[in-house]
């Protein structure tokens, strides 16, 4: 009696350890199936990616993912010129339009096709300026930003000239390099914009003169906003007074701004402002097909309305329009943060397309 109850207690044993061991090479990544991936993002994307990396890995144990973050220029001028020291996989700048010239110039250069499927949007931003408050009531006294007040602060060169406190010292206006970076690119498109009267027209010299006095007015640009926001934050009033970034980076480094200052910005809508929409594309250059096949579940995982929220508490605006800003937890829309809109009376205009980035980029180099 006591020999069976002993041989039943020892097959439970090794069933339960079958199970087990079943259930252990069911989720655990298969030696020789796993695949890893190289995400290449614009750095204001980096934290909510770096956030939802872990998530992915999780449910999918067979897919590694690395990331890297450069200025959205910088990611089309990397890969096309061979830069990188590893293969990218996916590529999400910040706009749409660096996905364009990505593949117009990768296809004139190879005669053939850039990307294994057609690019999939993943979030969406404004650009909007930024301001400490006492500053921006002197230079925006309606409470509008004005590239025609901004550009006369430039050129007087210090605050007392416009109405400021003599201890305010200089007016220092910061943006991103516009030969790295989107948010460069489309400030200097919109100013361009308000100069000429609505009409781009960059061979104006009223425009070329302006390129001058901006470039003249910022020292070492930073190469991608997020950086750009982290200085403007540490340096503070009298370092670093007018800004312009995408909406999601001001709104999730609004705390921080408030944290280290004891005082946190204003956001200023533009009008018109440009709205970019971070496109995700799988590139083909050393990319195998089981690769693009992770890449493809990575992607379809971020537009997901899980992942979309999880942007949305990082400033961004979601694909899905279905997903109500307010209603996700930890909302940036629901913190009283100055000047923040959930929707801005603006108009916005398209982002400037690879032509016309180019001659911005062309013109800032040229001038002096």
């Amino acid at each position: 009696m006591n020999t069976n109850k002993k041989q039943l207690k020892n097959r439970t044993i090794a069933s339960l350890g079958i199970i087990l061991a079943s259930l252990g090479l069911a989720y655990a990544p298969i030696p020789g199936l796993e695949q890893k991936i190289v995400v290449v993002s614009g750095t204001e994307l980096a934290e909510p990616i770096q956030q939802l990396k872990a998530k992915f890995e999780q449910e999918n144990p067979n897919i590694k993912i690395e990331l890297k973050s450069q200025g959205s220029q910088d990611i089309v001028n990397n890969y096309i010129d061979k830069k990188n020291d590893f293969q990218p996989t996916i590529v999400i700048p910040a706009s749409a339009e660096f996905i364009e010239e990505l593949n117009q110039r990768y296809s004139a250069q190879n005669n053939s096709q850039t990307f294994y499927d057609s690019p999939q949007p993943i979030a969406k931003t404004f650009l909007v300026g930024i301001a400490w408050p006492e500053r921006g009531k002197v230079l925006f006294p309606d409470n509008r930003f004005s590239w025609q007040r901004l550009e006369q602060a430039m050129t007087v060169g210090n605050w007392q000239g416009i109405g400021g406190k003599n201890e305010w010292g200089s007016f220092d206006f910061v943006t991103t390099d516009p030969t790295r970076s989107n948010s460069g690119q489309a400030t200097l498109n919109l100013w361009s914009i308000a100069k000429t009267g609505g009409n781009l027209n960059l061979n104006d010299p009223s425009v070329t003169a302006l390129f001058g006095t901006i470039k003249r007015s910022i020292y070492q640009p930073p190469r991608s906003t997020d950086i750009l926001l982290q200085e403007f934050i540490a340096r503070g009033p009298n370092d670093a007074d007018v800004a312009t970034v995408y909406e999601s980076i001001a709104l999730s480094r609004w705390q921080q701004s408030q944290k280290n200052q004891n005082k946190a910005y204003q956001i200023y809508y533009l009008d018109p402002t440009i709205e970019t929409v971070a496109t995700a594309a799988i590139v083909r250059q050393n990319v195998s097909d089981s690769q693009a096949n992770a890449a493809r579940k990575f992607i379809t995982f971020l537009t997901q309305p899980e992942q979309q929220k999880v942007f949305v508490q990082f400033g961004f605006r979601p694909i899905n329009n279905s997903i109500n800003l307010q209603s996700v937890p930890n909302s940036p829309w629901n913190q009283n943060i100055p000047g923040v809109e959930l929707n801005p009376s603006v108009k916005t205009v398209p982002a400037p397309n690879p032509q016309t980035s180019g001659e911005i980029q062309r013109l800032w180099q040229r001038v002096q």
